[in-house]
């Protein structure tokens, strides 16, 4: 339970929790980014890690006197641990998707159906594009690799140069956006008011999308 509740702390209180973790480990914090970038964007039972939020507090972490993070070691390294991230979810879902949807903890399916459904609508909403756009939608950005793989999308023409092109555009976006702004006083008087924000603006889409659905369905 106290393991539960410092992980609850450190994914809700980036902006306390990440300077921390640099004051005990120093550089390790490059190692913990990448871990967190990779798993979110990686595993498909994973959605709820912290991704945009993330991104914005290191940028403006970067920013910030007396911090050892580096704009010039985020970008590059992030935008490896999201592309291979995603690789790994499409190749998960290409050879063993169909398996992996049933399985459970207890009772409860690790993979909701609504989370597939709504990728699902995304694809056929977006098509191809919908792999640049879901790289900033939580859940879905985690969900689309997975059924890019179970749908078998062609891997060289339109799986991983629409996923590069995401992934660098996420990454390199969020970060600079924190580097720019992270800082400003304002932002600083109420960073987690604005990383809730940034969550809020991230799942819109989602809500807005869900009201279209149960409108068409009424």
């Amino acid at each position: 339970m106290e393991l539960i509740k410092e992980f609850w702390f450190f994914i809700t209180h980036l902006d306390k929790s990440l300077p921390l973790f640099i004051a005990e480990h120093g550089n390790m914090i490059y190692l913990l980014l990448f871990l967190i970038i990779f798993v979110e964007t990686g595993l498909v039972i994973m959605p709820f890690l912290p991704g945009d939020s993330l991104l914005f507090t290191a940028g403006a972490l970067a920013a910030a006197d007396g911090h050892p993070l580096s704009l010039a070691i985020l970008i590059p390294l992030l935008f490896v641990a999201a592309v291979a991230g995603d690789n790994l979810n499409y190749v998960v879902g290409r050879f063993a998707g169909h398996r992996a949807m049933k399985l459970r903890i207890g009772k409860r399916v690790l993979i909701k159906k609504e989370w597939l459904e709504k990728t699902h609508a995304f694809f056929e909403k977006y098509g191809t594009k919908a792999i640049i756009l879901a790289r900033f939608v939580p859940i879905v950005r985690t969900i689309t690799p997975f059924v890019a793989g179970v749908g078998e999308m062609n891997y060289r023409k339109k799986f991983l140069p629409f996923d590069i092109a995401g992934g660098l555009l996420w990454i390199s976006s969020m970060l600079l956006c924190g580097y720019l702004f992270g800082n400003l006083p304002w932002v600083k008087a109420h960073f987690e008011m604005v990383v809730v924000g940034i969550i809020g603006i991230s799942v819109l889409p989602m809500v807005i999308g869900y009201i279209q659905h149960k409108r068409k369905k009424a």
